[in-house]
């Protein structure tokens, strides 16, 4: 097979763009593992004890989910590498069914945000039904753009397909820049809401003995939280827009694995501070501080834990 100057060129700099996922997926893995060990203890302690609960499901599917979508990041990707496995069907198949195993983690971590904010906002229906509303819209929207940029996949790869690279090609282009656009907004929504809440909630921040209220840290974890989250997937916007230069393309491992983890720290956050605030309630004789008309700094009941025992040198 010969090739002309223009395609060698052309295949040096694929070349090299397709070597980035494979080495940054396995860091990927790598730093999702150590999180699952580094954290492992206190899952069995916090988690595990806990009766069955909407913060329980929520928790270990994302913990379980996280890891199993960077294994398959990582088979897939080092798979397609080896060659003779990948052909024109398989790679244009891939590409979608990649990026709806990662909509499914970022849907889930948006229904648990939606969560915290039904929480934050005293379990209003009103806002609950709208944020419901935005988030169906959003799904949407996102299948909507995948089955446009489906269609047109095959030609935007065509010319590379028949170069020697190491897996699929590496090629964003078209409106793939917008597939995440409607998630993003989705983000900006729901952390508009935190940001409004917490304008309202300073006086939360109230100190019991040495621990913030557990309303202060639900408001504090949130506004970090959600601007993290929204931060990730603006990143991730200008990676998938192709814009090379300034992003190049690392597969969405990474940002899996920070999904993931972030997520699931925050939720073993508030599952500790609940845990540790019933405790010193029970020990103290006292209930948690809170203020007329704002959060009390109890969860509602479908992600209010049951109580754990803690002993004194403990809390």
């Amino acid at each position: 097979m010969v090739f002309s100057l223009e395609e060698i060129e052309r295949f040096t700099q694929l070349y090299s763009g397709n070597i980035i996922p494979l080495r940054v997926v396995l860091c990927s893995l790598t730093w999702v593992l150590y999180d699952y060990f580094e954290t492992l203890e206190d899952e069995v302690r916090y988690i595990w004890s806990q009766k069955r609960c909407v913060g329980k499901i929520s928790y270990l599917f994302m913990r379980y989910y996280t890891i199993l979508l960077l294994v398959f990041d990582v088979v897939q990707i080092h798979s397609f590498a080896i060659p003779g496995i990948t052909s024109d069907a398989v790679c244009l198949a891939m590409d979608p069914t990649i990026r709806i195993l990662g909509a499914i983690s970022l849907w889930s971590i948006e229904v648990i945000m939606q969560l915290r904010v039904y929480a934050l906002f005293d379990c209003s229906k009103k806002v609950a039904v709208f944020n419901g509303v935005m988030f169906i819209a959003s799904i949407i929207a996102f299948l909507a753009l995948l089955i446009y940029n489906a269609q047109g996949r095959a030609a935007l790869i065509a010319s590379a397909v028949r170069l020697p690279l190491p897996g699929c090609p590496a090629i964003n282009g078209g409106i793939g820049w917008a597939l995440w656009l409607p998630a993003s907004i989705y983000e900006t929504i729901l952390f508009g809401f935190v940001v409004y809440k917490s304008s309202r909630s300073l006086t939360l921040k109230v100190r019991l003995g040495e621990r913030w209220s557990l309303g202060a840290i639900m408001v504090g974890d949130n506004m970090l939280y959600f601007l993290g989250i929204t931060v990730l997937l603006a990143f991730n916007n200008v990676m998938a827009a192709g814009a090379a230069k300034i992003i190049p393309w690392f597969s969405y491992g990474p940002f899996h694995a920070a999904m993931g983890i972030m997520t699931t720290r925050m939720l073993m956050h508030v599952r500790k501070l609940a845990a540790q605030t019933d405790a010193f309630a029970e020990l103290s004789g006292d209930e948690v501080p809170g203020e007329h008309g704002e959060f009390d700094g109890t969860l509602p009941r479908f992600v209010d834990p049951a109580p754990l025992s803690v002993t004194c040198g403990e809390v």
